[in-house]
């Protein structure tokens, strides 16, 4: 018996921001994609996360915004490092900056929150592909900027849990070798 949601999970693979191209998916499918993202466990309702869209030439303008905070941060990062870091978010046609907004509860450890904020960027990536698109979930530098949170008026309980691109796949990856059970799984014995 086969069952789609089964197959998609383990066929799933992440297709490198690099091998993304035209088209991205249409408003209705970014909807989708994004409701699918905020059906995440989330303990207390705290919404411990948020998203910021970069289409068109939003891309482009962060990108040159991404190469500045690099000239200012980096010691000399030279003319190629800062052509790249302008294109950074020209690989794909969007990418979804997933913002972890930690609520202070006491019901709900800060843990669970950042979790749930992973949990949003799994959803991302499964909807997407789910809709026949290639997404890749990264950090890179710039998640772990201070310039970059300034760029992006990231609050002080916030950060980047990550860069989702998505797009058409020009190439798809080969399958990687995964872990067999044997070596992950174990029985908890007293």
């Amino acid at each position: 018996m086969t069952n789609p949601a089964i197959d998609l999970l383990l066929a799933r693979r992440s297709v490198s921001a690099n091998a993304l191209g035209e088209p991205g998916p249409s408003a209705a499918e970014i909807e989708l994609i994004l409701r699918a993202a905020s059906r995440v466990p989330d303990h207390k309702k705290l919404v411990p996360w948020r998203f910021l869209l970069f289409q068109g030439e939003a891309r482009a303008t962060f990108g040159n915004v991404l190469a500045e905070v690099c000239r200012e941060e980096e010691t000399d990062p030279g003319a190629f490092r800062l052509e790249n870091e302008a294109k950074r978010f020209l690989r794909a046609p969007l990418v979804i900056a997933v913002i972890s907004r930690v609520v202070k509860n006491p019901a709900a450890p800060e843990w669970e929150q950042i979790l749930s904020a992973g949990a949003a960027c799994q959803n991302l990536i499964l909807a997407a592909t789910a809709l026949g698109y290639g997404a890749q979930w990264i950090t890179e530098w710039c998640a772990y900027s201070e310039g970059v949170r300034k760029a992006l008026a990231l609050a002080e309980n916030e950060r980047v849990a990550g860069f989702v691109y998505i797009g058409t796949a020009k190439e798809m990856p080969e399958e990687r070798e995964r872990p067999t059970l044997g070596e992950i799984v174990a029985p908890w014995r007293p």
